[in-house]
Order: C-alpha cells, then structure tokens, then sequence
C-alpha cells in the first residue's frame, strides 16, 4: 500500500473518533507486514483513564487477529499540523518496532514520514529485559 492511501485511511479512522470531550479526534491505519491493514480511532470515557488512543486501538485489533508484525502506522488528527503520537502510544509501539515507520498526516491529506527511533530514541524494548534474564 502507498502512503498517500495510507495517510487517507487513517483520515476515514479518524472520522470514527469518539471524542464528545475533548472533541480532539485521532485516526490510525497500521498496515502489518504481509499487507493487512488495521484501523483506529481515539474513544474517549467521562471518567478520562480509560480513554485509548487511536494508535493503541489499531495495534489491538491486529493483535487480537494474531497479527504482530507492522510495516508501518499513518496517524491523523484534526488540526492543522502534524500530530504526532502521544508517549503512552510510542512506547506501546515500541513493544512491536524499534524504528516502525509513522506517517502524520493532516487533515488535507498531507503527510510527513517519520520513524519511531526518531519520535522515542533511546528506547526501552522486550530486548533489554531479555539482557536481564540470561
């Protein structure tokens, strides 16, 4: 898939945005490596904590499909910049990606690429627990 159909999907994700708060709606579209594509959407609670972001919604649901390696996540968001992922999503994607590749997206379809490397260096993964253990 090109990025520029990428970076829309994840403008339709954000469409699906349940943000009567905040009124802040975010879209993801994780594309995994053998090229299924999962889409998220922010879903926002009155009591705030169990809130979920868009990315995290995208990464359940490929996950709960038995899907756990990605290519790359496009994230959009109604403002007129670049959004991009909050902490609490880099280190969750960290789980799965050292470096997954991030398109973020404005609401015109415009879009820069990224990498989580660069939006979370000096990462902690699965590999440093795994140093601890042996």
């Amino acid at each position: 898939m090109d990025n520029q159909t990428l970076a829309k999907k994840s403008l339709e994700a954000r469409d699906k945005s349940y943000s009567p708060y905040s009124h802040f709606r975010v879209g993801a579209a994780l594309l995994t490596t053998d090229g299924r594509l999962y889409l998220g959407a922010n879903v926002e609670n009155a009591a705030y904590s169990p809130c979920i972001c868009a990315e995290r919604s995208a990464f359940i649901c490929a996950l709960m499909d038995g899907v756990s390696s990605f290519s790359k996540i496009a994230v959009a968001a109604d403002v007129d910049d670049y959004v991009t992922p909050c902490g609490v999503c880099r280190q969750f994607m960290r789980e799965f990606s050292k470096d997954l590749p991030i398109l973020l997206v404005k609401p015109n379809g415009e879009f820069r690429e990224s990498s989580l490397a660069e939006l979370l260096p000096m990462s902690f993964g699965p590999e440093d627990l795994e140093k601890n253990q042996k």
